[in-house]
């Protein structure tokens, strides 16, 4: 065997066992531990080039890149793109950093060798994002069921209560009238009348976030009653000094609706996002349509959501406030409007600082 020819065999079983090795790497690869594993990757692959101790590796996904050594942007490099479901991704590129080397002293193999890792990684990052959103629906599915079970028990307990409160604020209504010349007995009166009001109020919420109101739909133009409830709530935007920033480019965006309720998503969005801006903070309201929906984005710059509030946020009696600013039905309210409208409300984070509610109401 010539000495050209043993080399070139040299080469290739280091080609082989790098594909192996990272072979063996992604079969065991961990959804959490991605910026290990594309470590290794790219030691890997250093060390398959004919001159691995002047070969520098860089591996980008797209949000993370892994160097052996800076590449210097001078260096003779080659490089392959990585493709995740068919779009650009990121990429892999390797450098030579001797003075002595040039682009000729890159093997036609080890670009063979780039664009062959280039297309695992891309298979293993598609693995991982169907991963993602497997778990993603899996939480989905969990957190609408147990929404749909609370709503079951909150509509019992609703109805269960309504008949005796009425009677209580009935009677006491009677008390009164027979009781007027008793200016204590009234006064002590009228503190039972008023809770049980409040009360009553209360379970009307409960029945909003359980779907079980009775609802008139008919067809709306979304953007009037973004504009009234925003001219409604101005008092409360200056008092706060918070400002708002409306992003509409449509004058109608149309979608079949019970009025009073759609005002009442608005209102309580709006009011919560309020809540949490701090002074000199912007809210957001942003509204859009698509083939199927109208789309309604209220932001603010505030504190965001913890992992906790985002599994929680629409759970009656769930809140964030100090217990004396919030009753926790709102957002549970506003949950049970979107799920009897046959739409959809997701709250996240935004990117940048704050929380952002998205909710999608079909046109039809």
């Amino acid at each position: 065997m010539s000495k050209e020819t043993e080399d070139a065999l040299k080469e290739r079983i280091k080609e082989l066992t790098c594909l192996y090795e990272i072979s063996s790497i992604i079969e065991g690869a961990e959804l959490e531990s991605i910026e290990n594993v594309l470590k290794a990757f790219a030691f890997s692959l250093k060390k398959a080039f004919l001159y691995p101790e002047a070969t520098n590796i860089e591996l980008s996904n797209g949000t993370l890149v892994i160097n052996t050594s800076p590449i210097i942007e001078t260096d003779p490099k080659i490089e392959s793109n990585i493709r995740v479901f068919n779009e650009p991704k990121g990429k892999i590129i390797a450098s030579l950093s001797g003075a002595h080397l040039t682009q000729d002293d890159f093997l036609k193999e080890e670009q063979q060798l780039l664009d062959n890792v280039a297309l695992k990684v891309g298979n293993l990052l598609e693995r991982i994002e169907i991963q993602k959103s497997e778990a993603s629906l899996k939480r989905q599915m969990e957190h609408a069921d147990r929404l749909s079970i609370l709503g079951e028990i909150t509509a019992g307990i609703a109805h269960e209560l309504n008949t005796p409160l009425a009677n209580i604020l009935g009677f006491a209504e009677l008390l009164k009238s027979d009781l007027e010349a008793d200016k204590k007995i009234a006064s002590d009166l009228n503190k039972i009348i008023d809770n049980a009001i409040f009360s009553r109020e209360v379970l009307k919420k409960l029945l909003f976030f359980s779907c079980k109101m009775p609802q008139e739909k008919k067809q709306v133009n979304l953007v009037p009653n973004i504009t009234s409830a925003i001219n409604l709530l101005d008092a409360t935007f200056r008092k706060e000094n918070v400002k708002y920033v409306i992003k509409i480019s449509e004058e109608e965006l149309w979608l079949k609706a019970d009025p009073i309720q759609l005002t009442q998503i608005i209102f309580n969005l709006l009011i919560n996002a309020i809540y949490f801006s701090p002074k000199e903070g912007v809210v957001t309201i942003e509204a859009f349509q698509n083939k199927t929906n109208v789309v309604l984005k209220i932001s603010d710059e505030g504190k965001g959501l913890t992992p906790d509030d985002l599994e929680k946020i629409f759970q009656p009696f769930f809140t964030t406030k100090p217990m004396e600013d919030g009753s926790g039905l709102g957002l549970s309210v506003v949950h049970g409007i979107v799920a009897s409208h046959k739409g959809s409300i997701i709250a996240e984070n935004n990117p940048d600082k704050g929380a952002v509610f998205t909710v999608a109401l079909p046109k039809i």
